[in-house]
């Protein structure tokens, strides 16, 4: 077993977890015991509270079904978590069900090969037409969703906009206006909110314009994979462009240089600041440091140079696989446990520890209880308004975006200057993939 992974049964005060001794062998398909028990591993990450929906979703399946015994597995993120996955695919030693990337990253497992297909579930049609191109090749659909989407875009204090007269801007020059008009009669508060102390905050600019990019250019992504669009050019460019514009108005907070996200979601907050580019996630930090100011959180899209190219970008959930490795009795018992996960019993958990930050892909619905700002993305998915953010449907994305962004927010790099240092950035990567046209 890979000293990065581990095997671990999880115990949350709420629901106490059951006994169970560990497999022999971590990371390998167990079989059915002596006494027509069927044992199954379950590998999901470390990052919380991966780790605590896992094990409550393993207590409450196997209060269902008490013929099966499934093992919790722990594994790192990053590129060592990418790696650790990739290894025991193509070793025949991956957990029975795991957890992971939809998208671009999913395609890199080469699916068709190394997943069960899983369009023959009942779950299958409850999925968002979002959601099944992401993890579907052409030849069979392999994952289901587990937590919800969320979008990124603008965050905005709604009393701010109440007190100013306001209204939510469905063009790049209303927003400008809208900032023009906090920064004159806003009483010091900041019309947009920068926190490059956490430098991968600077990229929503960009990576949340791509909805846009898209309504322009619907095959933008696979012309850009293909080598055949690129950032210097309009219409992604723009992203860049609209980060230099705010910018160099001075429409940012002062202490964006040194200001990490956790401020950012206070001061959008409180008030302090109007708006925020950010993904939607950002309302779990709300809620967790200041929850009295959510019902004040609202959300719009970034918006383009014309309205009818506005639209919200969508980041999809990750999701639950089979291996092909897992057979027999483990396969029909992995097979009920993604279909758990999608039941009325796993979508209350999902509520409960995984706070939705947009839509659910699948069978679960959002609470009414959920925060306000869930309606304000709902709307867009609604109205038709809404596309996948670009590394679900590109797998080239270069590793240094989040520099150039900053150094088109501080000044360093004009717009035209970073998006050409970006395009140069993303060769390498695209090579790496043996892609086409690079």
């Amino acid at each position: 077993m890979s000293r990065a992974l581990r095997t671990r049964r999880f115990t949350r005060p709420a629901v106490a977890a059951t006994a169970l001794t560990a497999l022999a062998l971590a990371g390998c398909s167990a079989s059915a015991e002596g006494d027509g028990t069927t044992e199954i591993t379950f590998l999901t990450t470390n990052d919380a509270p991966n780790p605590e929906t896992a094990d409550a979703l393993v207590e409450a399946f196997e209060a269902e079904h008490p013929d099966v015994k499934v093992t919790v597995e722990i594994r790192p993120g990053g590129t060592e978590g990418d790696n650790l996955v990739k290894t025991r695919l193509s070793t025949g030693e991956m957990a029975d069900v795991f957890f992971y990337n939809s998208g671009s990253l999913l395609q890199a497992l080469n699916p068709d090969s190394t997943l069960v297909d899983l369009s023959d579930q009942e779950w299958v049609g409850s999925l968002t037409e979002e959601f099944l191109p992401v993890v579907s090749t052409d030849n069979g659909m392999y994952g289901a969703p587990l937590g919800a989407s969320f979008a990124g875009g603008v965050v905005y204090n709604k009393p701010v906009y109440e007190k100013l007269g306001l209204e939510v801007p469905q063009t790049w020059d209303e927003f400008m206006a809208n900032n023009a008009t906090i920064a004159a009669e806003g009483d010091g508060v900041a019309p947009v909110i920068q926190t490059y102390g956490e430098t991968w905050t600077s990229q929503l600019f960009v990576l949340g314009d791509f909805a846009n990019v898209t309504a322009v250019d619907p095959e933008w992504a696979d012309q850009y994979t293909a080598h055949q669009r690129s950032y210097a050019e309009e219409p992604a460019l723009l992203g860049f462009q609209h980060q230099q514009e705010v910018a160099e108005a001075g429409y940012f907070n002062e202490d964006f240089p040194s200001a990490t996200f956790p401020d950012g979601a206070r001061m959008v907050a409180e008030g302090e600041g109007a708006h925020y580019p950010m993904l939607s996630n950002v309302i779990q930090t709300i809620l967790q440091n200041t929850p009295d100011a959510v019902n004040d959180i609202g959300f719009f899209a970034l918006p383009a140079q014309d309205a009818e190219n506005t639209q919200a970008t969508i980041w999809q959930p990750n999701a639950l696989y089979v291996p092909r490795s897992t057979e027999g009795a483990e396969l029909e018992a992995a097979k009920e446990f993604v279909a758990f996960a999608n039941s009325e019993a796993g979508c209350d958990i999902q509520n409960e520890l995984l706070p939705p930050a947009g839509p659910y892909a699948g069978t679960c619905e959002v609470l009414d209880t959920a925060p306000p700002m869930l309606d304000d993305i709902q709307a867009y998915f609604d109205e038709g308004r809404a596309a996948n953010a670009l590394e679900f449907l590109s797998p080239v994305k270069g590793p240094n975006l989040e520099k150039v962004t900053v150094e088109v927010g501080s000044g360093i790099k004009t717009a035209e200057e970073a998006a050409e240092f970006y395009d140069q950035d993303v060769e390498n990567q695209a090579r790496q993939l043996g892609l086409e046209g690079w």
